[in-house]
């Protein structure tokens, strides 16, 4: 099915199990919090025909990431899997990533290209790691970006509060 020309997209970022289920090599402690916004903001995009991106940390066993991080979102392991309660539905778009940024490497750019996007909605997995790189890049191709504060969470209060005052102080992101 072609997706028809939108000017806005949303990002789902790596709502995975290894980041959101109890026993998670990097479980996310807000992730309770947010869940139910991003779904939500999922459904809402469904409805109004705004194309659902899941972007995916898809590594290879031996990632190099993993020299600094335990091992996550190994590719065909069910820790890569986006959670059960934002399962992909046909029409969303599923992009997998080996890097913080969902534009490094993956075709993200060409398919917003395509899809006509001019303006991404944010929500996701990590506020300061995977949703700062990808918003930075988006930027810094032209994208007007929305970040929405209760659909994002980091590891601590901290760093995420941190990486929500730079996307929007420096990188001129909308944050609400």
């Amino acid at each position: 099915m072609t997706k028809k020309r939108t000017s806005y997209a949303l990002l789902v970022i790596d709502m995975l199990n290894d980041f959101v289920r109890q026993d998670a090599p990097l479980r996310v402690p807000a992730v309770g919090d947010v869940i139910p916004q991003v779904i939500r903001r999922v459904d809402n995009a469904r409805i109004h025909g705004v194309p659902v991106i899941f972007l995916c940390d898809a590594h290879d066993p031996d990632d190099r990431e993993f020299e600094g991080w335990p091992p996550h979102a190994v590719e065909g392991t069910p820790g890569a899997r986006v959670i059960d309660d934002l399962a992909p539905q046909c029409d969303d778009i599923v992009i997998r990533k080996k890097r913080f940024s969902g534009f490094f490497r993956t075709d993200l750019d060409a398919t917003l290209q395509k899809l006509g996007t001019t303006h991404l909605f944010v929500t996701g997995l990590v506020t300061n790691i995977c949703v700062l790189y990808t918003v930075a890049d988006a930027r810094s191709r032209g994208y007007q970006v929305t970040v929405y504060r209760d659909s994002v969470a980091g590891l601590d209060p901290e760093t995420h509060d941190f990486a929500l005052r730079q996307m929007k102080e420096i990188l001129g992101a909308e944050v609400v």
